[in-house]
């Protein structure tokens, strides 16, 4: 028979919420099925959220409220949690940097930028400083450090399963330092070297639909539908849409297609890595 687990509501804003709302659950008498009864959530979504592991939606919080009788309780609480989910990361972004924590695949494509996920600490300062220029030291500081958490996901060597296509152009043409440059493609590189990642180039001379001029994200889940997120430096949109999901996804098939297979990614990135180291730079 399986140990019931504590929640430590000390823990943080989310546990708190979640072990409060275990409380009131149990108080009632009620099942995680009973109180998701009627929603259009599930039990392990539920369960996510006493753990302080997901936060709650207001539809959800609503639903609770009536069921246990607490008078808007967990729908006021819901602030609470998002600002305390959200942390250093953009509110736009606060969604996703929790969802990718529970992906089973990620597919990414950018024609722009390392990704953040793949980001050294020099990279990300300088598209740190470079997009919020009026930032304090200690603001960049912690946005830097929420992006090296998430980072953290490949320290599970079995999930997410990630998957990368880089237009050649963001491996060539630095935004940092040489060597902060070489720094990061070796960074890149040892990644794919473990078989972390799957790392893809799409070439110079690759498709140029208006498509690629987007950053994608992908992600799939065990007990969730597959969501997209695409982003500007100060905007994000999270797609769920069956139809348009599967569109991107399509999208996203094409490129890697067309791009070049991973072994042949993996020599380009390590010859990118070494004229940079060099300080060489392509026109």
């Amino acid at each position: 028979m399986a140990t019931r687990k504590e929640i430590d509501g000390a823990a943080g804003v989310p546990q708190f919420y979640g072990k409060e709302l275990r409380f009131q659950r149990e108080q009632a008498g009620l099942t995680l099925e009973k109180l998701v009864e009627g929603s259009f959530f599930g039990v392990t979504y539920l369960s996510e959220i006493e753990h302080g592991h997901r936060r709650m939606p207001a539809e959800l919080a609503r639903h609770v409220d009536r069921v246990l009788e607490t008078d808007g309780f967990f729908e006021r609480r819901c602030e609470d949690v998002r600002k305390a989910r959200q942390g250093a990361h953009a509110a736009f972004f606060t969604n996703i940097a929790e969802a990718e924590t529970r992906a089973t695949c990620i597919h990414e494509w950018s024609g722009t930028l390392i990704p953040g996920l793949l980001q050294t600490r020099a990279y990300a300062h300088n598209i740190i400083r470079s997009t919020h220029p009026l930032d304090s030291p200690e603001e960049v500081e912690a946005k830097i450090a929420a992006r090296m958490q998430r980072a953290r996901l490949f320290e599970n060597p079995k999930r997410p399963e990630y998957w990368v296509v880089l237009h050649e152009s963001v491996v060539h043409h630095s935004i940092v330092a040489p060597v902060d440059m070489a720094e990061q493609l070796e960074h890149i590189a040892a990644l794919a070297q473990s078989g972390r990642i799957v790392l893809q180039i799409l070439p110079w001379n690759g498709p140029t639909r208006a498509f690629t001029e987007l950053p994608m994200f992908h992600m799939e889940f065990d007990s969730e539908p597959p969501i997209v997120y695409t982003e500007g430096a100060y905007h994000g949109q999270t797609i769920d849409d069956p139809a348009l999901v599967m569109q991107y996804r399509k999208a996203y098939d094409r490129l890697r297609a067309a791009a070049s297979p991973p072994e042949a990614s993996l020599a380009l990135i390590r010859e990118a890595a070494e004229e940079h180291r060099h300080g060489h730079d392509h026109p």
